[in-house]
C-alpha cells in the first residue's frame, strides 16, 4: 500500500504561481514514479505531469509545458508541482498518483491505468 497526501492548493489570480506537494508513504519502493492529474468540473480527468523516481526524467502535457515544473525529493518521498503563469483554465482538483506499472514509451505515462494509488486531491482555483 502507498498513501499519498497532497497539499498546497488554493485560490490565486491569473498569472500567479502556486506550488503543490505530494508526500508518499508506505511501500513507495514498489512504484516507478509519480504523476499529477487534474479534473475540472464537468470534464474528464487529464494528465498534467510525471516524474520517475530513478533518473528523474519528466513528461508534461502540452497544455502546461513551459509553465509547470514537476520535481521530486527521493529522500522525503515527496513530489512537487510548481505552477507558474496560471490561467483560469488551470482551475481543477489536482491529484497526485503513484505509478505502479512500467511504461514502454514515455507517452504512456499519460495513461491513468499505470497509476495504482491516488491522493485525495487538492483544489486549485485561478480567477481571471
Amino acid at each position: 500500500q502507498v498513501q499519498l497526501v497532497e497539499t498546497g492548493g488554493g485560490l490565486v489570480q491569473a498569472g500567479d504561481s502556486l506550488g503543490l506537494s505530494c508526500a508518499a508513504s508506505g511501500r513507495t519502493v514498489s512504484t516507478y514514479g509519480m504523476g499529477w492529474f487534474r479534473q475540472a468540473p464537468g470534464k474528464e480527468r487529464e494528465f498534467v505531469a510525471q516524474i520517475m523516481w530513478i533518473g528523474g526524467s519528466t513528461y508534461y502535457a502540452n497544455s502546461v509545458k513551459g509553465r509547470f515544473t514537476i520535481s521530486r525529493d527521493n529522500a522525503k518521498n515527496t513530489v512537487y508541482l510548481q505552477m507558474n503563469s496560471l490561467k483560469p483554465e488551470d482551475t481543477a482538483v489536482y491529484y497526485c498518483a503513484a505509478q505502479t506499472r512500467p511504461r514502454a514509451t514515455p507517452i504512456q505515462v499519460m495513461d491513468a491505468a499505470l497509476y495504482g494509488y491516488w491522493g485525495q486531491g487538492t483544489q486549485v482555483t485561478v480567477s481571471s
